[in-house]
Formats: C-alpha cells, sequence, structure tokens
C-alpha cells in the first residue's frame, strides 16, 4: 500500500502538522512545536503561507 499525505483527523487548525507528522512517523504534539518554532523564528511570515496553501492543497483523509 503506498503511503499518502493527507490532512489527519487528529485536528488542533486544519490538521496538516498532524498528517505531517503520521507521514513520517513523527510525534504529533512535537510536529507542531517545531513548526511553530521555525515559522516565528526562521521563515516568520512565510511559515503562515505555506500552512495555508498546505490546508488548501492537502487531501482528507479517507
Amino acid at each position: 500500500m503506498e503511503k499518502k499525505l493527507t490532512k489527519s483527523s487528529n485536528k488542533l487548525l486544519a490538521g496538516v502538522c498532524a498528517g505531517i507528522a503520521e507521514y513520517f512517523g513523527w510525534e504529533v504534539t512535537l510536529t507542531r512545536i517545531l513548526y511553530v518554532v521555525l515559522s516565528m523564528f526562521i521563515a516568520g511570515f512565510p511559515g503562515i503561507i505555506l500552512y495555508l496553501i498546505l490546508m488548501l492543497i492537502m487531501p482528507e483523509k479517507q
């Protein structure tokens, strides 16, 4: 079975970070914290835009 990147049903906002964590087998909470920290201190505003783009293009889990 092929692994696909999808939004998770374990949603806090839109399920993007949880979907990424499930795809790579990472801890969901740590993935969310890492994304927020990287967005704030490294990327800033582009991190928010990236999240919004992923929210729109990632399919829902079926």
